[in-house]
C-alpha cells in the first residue's frame, strides 16, 4: 500500500489549517487517514507547525512519500535532514553520536533563527506603534493649533471692542 504524508484542509474560507496526515495515496486529500502526525497553521506569523517528530521520521523511513508541500514542513523541521544522517550513518560514512551531534546543532541554529525573526516581528510591531502614536499626536497638536488660531482673531476682536466700552465711560467721568 502506498502511503503519502500529506495536509489535510480544515477550518473556514479563507482562513484555513491543516492536520500532517499519513494517508494511503489513493484516499481522498479530506478523507481517511492511517495516523495524524501533527498540525499546520499558516495563518500566523510566523506559521505554527506543531510535529510529532519521531512519528514523522518512522514514517519517511519505512518510505512514506511527502507530498510537495509536506516535504517542505518536514524539512523546515528537520525530519527529512535526520533521515539524511540516518542513511549516513547506515552506509558507514559517520557514526550515530556523530549524526546526533550534528542534528542537535543544527536544531538549536534553526531555533534561534526562529527566534530572531520572531523578536524582529516584534520590534517592528513596537516602532510602528510608536510611529503611529508619534503621527497621531502631531496631529492632535496640529488640530489644536488650527483651533487656536481659528479663536484668537475673535479674542483680539473682542478685546479691542471691549477697550473701546471702557474709553467712553472713562471720558464721561
Amino acid at each position: 500500500m502506498p502511503t503519502k504524508i500529506r495536509l489535510q484542509r480544515h477550518g473556514k474560507k479563507a482562513y484555513a489549517y491543516f492536520h500532517i496526515v499519513v494517508a494511503d495515496s489513493r484516499s481522498p486529500r479530506d478523507g481517511r487517514f492511517i495516523e495524524k502526525i501533527g498540525t499546520y497553521n499558516p495563518n500566523s506569523n510566523p506559521a505554527s507547525i506543531d510535529i510529532d517528530f519521531d512519528r514523522a521520521f518512522e514514517w519517511v523511513k519505512t518510505g512514506a512519500q511527502p507530498t510537495d508541500t509536506a516535504r517542505a514542513i518536514l524539512s523546515y523541521k528537520g525530519v527529512l535532514y535526520r533521515y539524511h544522517l540516518y542513511r549516513g550513518v547506515q552506509k558507514g560514512a559517520l557514526t550515530q553520536e556523530q549524526a546526533d551531534a550534528k542534528l542537535a546543532k543544527w536544531l538549536e541554529d534553526k531555533s534561534s533563527k526562529i527566534e530572531g525573526k520572531k523578536s524582529k516581528l516584534t520590534s517592528a510591531e513596537r516602532s510602528a506603534a510608536a510611529k503611529r502614536l508619534a503621527d497621531e499626536t502631531a496631529a492632535r497638536e496640529k488640530a489644536a493649533a488650527k483651533i487656536a488660531a481659528k479663536s484668537a482673531p475673535a479674542a483680539e476682536e473682542a478685546a479691542p471692542a471691549a477697550e473701546e466700552a471702557e474709553a467712553p465711560a472713562e471720558n464721561n467721568g
